[in-house]
């Protein structure tokens, strides 16, 4: 049998860079997957279902403002959204007393429901997606991410 010659190791900063490529390839893989299942299933587009899942922790509303920077989106992309939610009655725009310039947004009883119904799909999605990883390949990997994202909000508290 022939053995491969000995090759060093990969530097770091090479690692790094192939984790980076493969957490990507990750998730648009599972986002992929569940914008067509939402495409599919619904007529629904992932963005909807963000800007409905944002709202849906919002009872009292929110500020488009906040919507947008909650989802790390434009202003222009919730508004379109917001316009068509509000059009199939599953949101509304409120008036903000003192605030003319702006209103909140927030569910109708029918948004609620409806999305109660999304969501509870969408979490068997994911359940189903990621189905071939265990209870310890979960929590690891929970556990690392936390790591990374606390590594990443130091970096950007010391800028």
């Amino acid at each position: 049998m022939t053995q491969r010659p000995q090759t060093p190791a990969a530097p770091l900063s090479k690692e790094r860079l192939r984790l980076w490529l493969k957490l990507l390839k990750t998730s648009r893989s599972i986002e992929d997957e569940v914008r067509r299942r939402l495409r599919r299933e619904h007529d629904w587009t992932l963005p909807r279902f963000d800007v409905m899942s944002a709202l849906s922790r919002a009872p009292n509303g929110l500020k488009m403002g906040e919507i947008s920077r909650m989802l790390k989106v434009s202003g222009g992309n919730i508004t379109g959204i917001v316009d068509k939610l509000t059009e199939e009655g599953l949101a509304l725009r409120v008036a903000i007393p003192g605030d003319r310039r702006a209103n909140l947004v927030r569910l109708t009883d029918k948004g609620q429901k409806m999305f109660a119904l999304h969501s509870a799909e969408h979490e068997a999605w994911i359940d189903e997606i990621l189905g071939g990883l265990d209870a310890d390949d979960v929590s690891g990997m929970i556990a690392r991410l936390d790591r990374l994202n606390e590594t990443l909000a130091e970096e950007t508290d010391a800028d």
